[in-house]
C-alpha cells in the first residue's frame, strides 16, 4: 500500500465524516440550508483528522513511543517508509490547506467558527506534541469526545443555523462517545508499549479490565441517549429506530472486545470507527424523511 495512504490512516476517517453527516442532516430542512456549506466542513474536517493522524505519527517517533515493539498497524515514520521531515511537512499542509478551506466556514460562522477552528488546529497538534502531549495524560479519548462528538455535531449544526440546539448536543454527544471508543481501542492495544515508553494513556491509567468496562460504557451509552432524546420529544422516532439498529454491531464489538487484547485489537479498530459510521448514516438517513 502507499505509505501516504497508510499515513492517512483511512480506517480512521468515519470519525470525522459521521458526525459531520448527522450535524449537517440536523439542518437539513432549514431554508437557509447550504451545500456548499456542508460539503466545506466535510473536507475541512477530513484534512483536520488527517493531520491528527500525521501529527500521532511523527511526534509518537520523535519521542521515542514508537519503537520496533509497536503492536498496532505500520507506522510510516517509525518503519522508515517516509521521513520524518516529509511526515512533519505534510501535516503542516493539511492544517493550512484545512485553514485554508475552513476561511469559508469562519466566514460564515464569524468569531464562534474562528474560535473553533483555532481551538481544532491545537487539538491537532497538541494531542500528541507540545509540552504537555494529551494522548500522553490520559485525555485521548476526552479530546476524541470534544472535538469528534460535539465540536464536529453542533459546530456544523451551527453553520447552517446559526444557533445550537438540545438535539444537537445530544447528537454530539452520541457520537462523540463512539469516537472516544476508537480511541480506547487503540489505547487498549498499546497498553504494554505504551507503559514502556512512559505514555500514561487512560488505558494505561485505568489497566485493560476497566478498559473493557469504559468500552462497554462507551458504545451502549450512545442508544440510551438517543431514546431518551426521542422520549422527551427532541428526536424524531425513525431516526431513533435506524440508528437504534447499529446496536447489534455495538453488542459484536463489545463481546469480541471483553475477549481480546494486544495485537488481535487491530480489526476492531476499524470495526469500531464503522460502528461511528453506520450508526451516523441510519441516524442520517431517519433525519432527512423526519424533519
Amino acid at each position: 500500500m502507499n505509505p501516504w495512504i497508510l499515513a492517512s490512516r483511512p480506517r480512521t476517517l468515519p470519525a470525522a465524516i459521521g458526525p459531520l453527516l448527522v450535524g449537517n442532516t440536523l439542518a437539513l430542512h432549514l431554508e437557509q440550508f447550504s451545500w456548499l456549506i456542508a460539503c466545506t466542513s466535510m473536507i475541512c474536517a477530513l484534512l483536520l483528522q488527517i493531520a491528527v493522524n500525521l501529527a500521532n505519527d511523527y511526534f509518537d517517533f520523535k519521542s521515542g513511543i514508537d519503537t520496533q515493539e509497536r503492536l498496532g498497524p505500520i507506522r510510516v515514520t517509525q518503519s522508515g517508509l517516509l521521513a520524518p521531515e516529509k511526515v512533519r511537512n505534510a501535516m503542516i499542509i493539511c492544517l493550512i490547506l484545512a485553514l485554508s478551506v475552513g476561511s469559508l466556514l469562519i466566514y460564515h460562522g464569524g468569531w464562534p467558527i474562528a474560535i473553533l477552528a483555532a481551538a481544532s488546529i491545537l487539538g491537532a497538534l497538541g494531542y500528541s506534541g507540545g509540552p504537555y502531549p494529551l494522548a500522553s495524560h490520559g485525555l485521548g479519548e476526552v479530546a476524541a469526545f470534544i472535538f469528534f462528538g460535539l465540536v464536529a455535531v453542533v459546530g456544523s449544526y451551527y453553520l447552517q443555523a446559526s444557533d445550537t440546539s438540545i438535539a444537537a448536543w445530544l447528537l454530539g454527544s452520541a457520537i462523540g462517545l463512539f469516537n472516544a471508543a476508537v480511541m480506547l481501542v487503540n489505547n487498549t492495544r498499546d497498553i504494554p508499549t505504551d507503559t514502556k515508553a512512559g505514555k500514561f494513556t487512560l488505558a494505561v491509567r485505568i489497566g485493560e479490565g476497566q478498559s473493557r468496562v469504559l468500552y462497554q460504557a462507551l458504545v451502549y451509552l450512545p442508544f440510551a441517549l438517543i431514546i431518551g432524546g426521542f422520549f422527551m420529544g427532541l428526536l424524531p422516532g425513525l431516526p431513533v429506530l435506524l440508528g437504534g439498529l447499529s446496536l447489534i454491531l455495538a453488542r459484536k464489538l463489545n463481546s469480541e472486545f471483553s475477549q481480546t487484547s494486544g495485537e488481535a485489537l487491530n480489526p476492531l479498530l476499524g470495526q469500531t470507527a464503522k460502528l461511528t459510521i453506520i450508526f451516523s448514516t441510519l441516524f442520517s438517513i431517519g433525519l432527512a424523511f423526519s424533519l
